[in-house]
């Protein structure tokens, strides 16, 4: 009996020491993936604060950044790993939970160019165009 119990909990070591390596080593994956990594945050006014981003500029948009007005830096790059090709667009929820309605925008091309824009409301706008 006392074998018994001894190889059970031998088992169940193993077990438990295989499970929180395999969850260690897939926890950097997991960070490093913006789009799963928990639900996002939003602002509790009701507002929508979604934008459609249009690229009608010619080239390639590299990076995407959208910044509460009221900081100095600008967010991480919301288009993350992707990347947003000329003529097309993309939905955008610029709510980053802080009731802000004023947001600057930040675009950086494949022809080197950056576009920056200060103070747009994505409370009252639907859609936001980068074009030449």
């Amino acid at each position: 009996m006392n074998t018994f119990k001894s190889i059970a909990r031998a088992a169940l070591i193993v077990a438990a020491l295989g499970t929180a390596s395999v969850a260690t080593a897939a926890e950097p994956v997991v960070a490093a993936d913006k789009t799963a990594v928990s639900a996002p945050v939003q602002s509790r006014d009701g507002l929508n604060r979604r934008v459609r981003i249009h690229n009608n500029t010619g080239w390639t948009m590299l990076r995407f950044y959208a910044s509460d007005s009221r900081v100095t830096s600008w967010e991480e790059d919301m288009l993350g790993r992707g990347t947003l090709a000329a003529g097309s667009s993309i939905m955008m929820n610029i709510d980053d939970g802080s009731g802000a309605c004023l947001y600057d925008f930040k675009a950086e091309f494949t022809n080197g160019q950056v576009l920056t824009r200060f103070n747009v409301n994505v409370c009252q706008i639907a859609d936001y165009y980068y074009t030449r």
